[in-house]
């Protein structure tokens, strides 16, 4: 019996570890963001080489006016969800194949995360 009791501490030690690592720290999520700035601003209607990621969560894809975006990332009917962010920057041209966002992606799960994080903190 006590080594069933072991497994289910294990268990949910394990599910509030990672639970934990899922929700990021916006912390480090802001030094990550760094990397992101070069062409991406958080203030309203300041795009530069990407568009403003201000009011980014509940936005569709490829919706600011001001910004030209390609085909691929209008047709995607994409709506930006923690979810659907961490799939994007994974991967943006898997995620939305020909956009022209020129980023290879954030291959690591927790920096993603952190990013994320750092995106809801700014724009509560």
């Amino acid at each position: 019996m006590s080594m069933i009791v072991r497994l289910c501490v294990a268990a949910a030690f394990a599910v509030a570890t990672g639970a934990a690592q899922a929700e990021g720290d916006a912390a480090r999520g802001e030094k990550k963001f760094e990397e992101c700035a070069a062409c991406h601003k958080l203030e309203r209607a300041d795009d530069s080489l990407g568009p403003s990621l201000h009011g980014l969560f509940g936005r569709k894809a490829a919706s600011l006016a001001e910004f030209r975006y390609s085909g691929a990332l209008k047709r995607s009917n994409i709506t930006w969800t923690p979810q659907s962010i961490d799939t994007f920057i994974a991967d943006p041209q898997a995620a939305v194949a020909g956009n022209r966002m020129p980023y290879a992606g954030l291959t690591d799960a927790a920096d993603r995360a952190d990013l994320i994080a750092y995106l809801q903190k700014t724009f509560k």
